[in-house]
């Protein structure tokens, strides 16, 4: 409960408010009518007259009733948390298909919420026969928020095939999605191997929104991309969620998923499940995982030693890195680079040996292990990505031998 709380007084600070006190209370279910019991809406009533709090955040999602109906017993703002990410991910969409996720997800949220926004004229409510003004601009903005949604999800379904257009061009490369908690450190990995200055990182939540390939060199002529996507969070809204879809779709390309954990959060096996629960919810459970258990630079050794024994039996499929210190990612590295090479089997390719052409290029796309003439031919093992072999058969190169 402790440790939630910090997390919602984190997004509070995130979004630029100022937190003033909080209020808990023990329910087996929140109160269908007010979210709280009568007793504990009249201390939290008192509370803010004593702190002169503007604002009231509740750690979980309310029903457009429990709203209404806590906003009218406080008199003051009362946002959940849903709105409060909603929020935080407004002030920081900067691209135009980050703004128009964002916004759909807004709208998405506030349509079921209108009667709310408009108490102050319920006292024009109309009687038989006749509507007050009140209930004809609920009506004017349904209209107009169903429009505007209609709208944005045509655009973001154009976003969506100029994406697969783009991923289609790339089909050739080794493809790896950084998944992971907000905060976890999954842009600052993307920064160090990709040797990227200008990926922005920052230790806020959600510092990073709009997904942002790179081509990260292995060596040995082993290239990866390298998507870093938006960070999850426990309660991630469900609109927020739909309308980042078409971004989120990175990781249904991805040849292997790259699980961040912050292995230095007290609750970093909650994180995890969270995870894992939006990458159901996304279809893509089922893909390749290597867990990257970061932030090892903050943990002593034998908290260290001790996680590590824990994972070797939980989570055998795990790497432990930092990315701040110097080679701390050098695990990451070789288990990408054994990734690539388990996808680019090593094939026997048989050539002329006047082919200076096709030599160039294999060396160009593929990792040469070994090169002989045998007589007039070349004779080349190496390893080459399918779409690279399929396109030297049919050149007339000989391939055989594929392991």
């Amino acid at each position: 409960m402790a440790e939630h709380l910090e997390e919602l007084a984190r997004l509070a600070d995130t979004a630029g408010a100022q937190i003033v006190g909080e209020v808990t209370q023990q329910l087996n279910r929140p109160d269908p009518g007010s979210y709280l019991g009568k007793g504990k809406l009249e201390e939290l009533k008192v509370r803010i007259e004593e702190t002169n709090a503007t604002l009231v955040i509740f750690d979980d999602q309310l029903s457009p009733a429990q709203g209404r109906n806590i906003e009218l017993a406080l008199g003051k703002r009362v946002m959940d948390r849903a709105e409060l990410i909603l929020d935080i991910f407004a002030t920081r969409a900067r691209s135009s298909e980050a703004r128009m996720q964002v916004e759909l997800a807004q709208l998405e949220y506030t349509l079921p919420r209108l009667t709310r926004m408009w108490t102050h004229l319920e006292k024009f409510r109309g009687g038989i026969g006749m509507r007050g003004p009140g209930e004809t601009q609920l009506e004017t903005d349904r209209r107009l928020i169903n429009n505007r949604i209609k709208l944005l999800k045509g655009r973001l379904e154009e976003v969506q095939r100029s994406r697969e257009v783009q991923r289609q061009t790339r089909r050739d490369l080794f493809k790896a999605s950084l998944v992971g908690y907000t905060n976890s450190g999954k842009s600052s990995i993307l920064r160090s191997l990709a040797q990227a200055k200008e990926v922005h990182v920052e230790d806020r939540l959600f510092a990073t929104l709009d997904p942002l390939t790179r081509e990260v060199d292995l060596g040995e002529h082993n290239r990866v991309l390298l998507t870093d996507t938006v960070g999850f969070i426990r309660k991630l809204p469900h609109d927020l969620v739909a309308s980042f879809r078409a971004t989120l779709e990175e990781t249904r390309d991805a040849d292997l998923l790259l699980h961040v954990i912050d292995a230095s959060h007290v609750v970093w096996h909650e994180h995890r499940e969270v995870v894992n629960g939006v990458l159901e919810e996304l279809g893509v459970a089922s893909k390749p995982v290597l867990h990257v258990f970061n932030k090892i630079d903050r943990l002593d050794q034998e908290s260290l030693v001790a996680l590590q024994e824990r994972i070797a039996y939980l989570l055998p499929n795990s790497v432990f890195v930092s990315a701040e210190a110097e080679d701390g990612l050098e695990p990451l590295r070789r288990s990408l680079l054994a990734a690539v090479r388990e996808l680019r089997p090593v094939a026997e390719l048989r050539l002329s040996i006047s082919n200076g052409r096709m030599m160039a290029e294999i060396h160009r796309s593929g990792e040469v292990i070994e090169q002989r003439s045998d007589g007039d031919e070349m004779v080349v093992r190496a390893r080459l990505d399918p779409a690279t072999l399929g396109r030297l058969r049919s050149q007339g190169v000989g391939v055989n031998g594929e392991q």
